[in-house]
């Protein structure tokens, strides 16, 4: 048996470092709490008759350590399973992997995976299907080149490539999904999500008698961080009910000129046709799993 009577159940060691530096908390203590929950020990029960093994935590603390070892559990299986995937897909590489041992989130991990992950035929999938790749490289990369003339070279009608605009649709499609992949760009538009996201209300045609009880929300709008539950919960039940219309996301403007700001480095040609690709990315795209994250 391990020192001090713990349960062979007592997670690794790296979970009890990063509880006691997130809680504050003796990592013997969150040790112990640990390994009772571990036993299949309440948290009511250990609270009260087990304040000689965890220092007298309370059910508050305890909660918080069974909630947080749930949640690293969590991680570690996702980040095995993707792990496993990249290896048999023959994406991984040293960065990557470390990478992904050291996210600390499932958010993180997931924007990592990401670019990688199996996904459905894209419009970004079509456009690399006609070899339009090189040319959605070259607008990214904003050396000064001449989109039309670049363009010109990769019109094929038998790759259903008739003309230039449907070359230059085709690469600023998967320019789109490049941003919108990009973990940098995520993780700060995540931020943005959730500083500045407006909750905004609106009446559904013809809804506005049989939705009568949520007349408050038919032009309703508000920031997400500080709006008070029972006005988010009723929101919701409005959406739910057919009667509202309800969105999640900040000012386009700011989320748009953030990703500019990474992405778009000139006002030339190549630059312009790299920041049509950029706003379809955050439209299309990188708002909609950012909202639905945020929900």
């Amino acid at each position: 048996m391990p020192p001090n009577g713990l349960h062979e159940n007592t997670p690794p060691a790296r979970h009890i470092e990063t509880l006691a530096a997130e809680l504050s908390l003796a990592p013997s203590r969150i040790e112990a709490a640990a390994a009772l929950l571990g036993e299949g020990a309440s948290v009511p029960f250990i609270a009260r008759y087990r304040k000689e093994a965890t220092g007298s935590l309370d059910e508050v603390a305890i909660t918080a350590i069974r909630d947080r070892l749930a949640q690293l559990a969590e991680l570690d299986g996702r980040r095995a399973a993707i792990l496993k995937s990249l290896e048999q897909n023959g994406h991984l590489n040293e960065d990557l992997e470390a990478g992904i041992a050291a996210a600390s989130t499932l958010a993180e991990l997931e924007d990592l995976y990401l670019p990688y992950r199996p996904k459905r035929r894209t419009r970004a999938a079509v456009a690399r299907e006609k070899g339009l790749a090189p040319l959605a490289e070259a607008l990214l990369a904003q050396t000064g080149i001449d989109p039309q003339s670049a363009a010109a070279a990769f019109v094929d009608a038998e790759k259903e490539v008739p003309d230039i605009e449907t070359a230059l649709a085709g690469a600023r499609d998967i320019v789109a999904e490049t941003v919108n992949e990009d973990a940098a760009a995520r993780s700060r538009m995540r931020a943005y999500f959730s500083d500045r996201a407006l909750l905004r209300t609106t009446v559904i045609d013809d809804k506005e008698v049989e939705g009568a009880k949520f007349k408050d929300y038919f032009d309703w709008n508000e920031p997400a961080a500080t709006a008070p539950s029972h006005r988010i919960l009723a929101m919701r039940r409005g959406e739910k009910e057919g009667v509202l219309n309800l969105r999640l996301t900040p000012p386009e403007d700011g989320a748009i000129s953030l990703l500019m700001a990474l992405f778009v480095h000139t006002d030339a040609e190549d630059g312009r046709q790299a920041a049509l690709a950029v706003e379809d990315g955050y439209r299309r795209l990188m708002s909609r799993t950012m909202e639905t994250e945020l929900r």
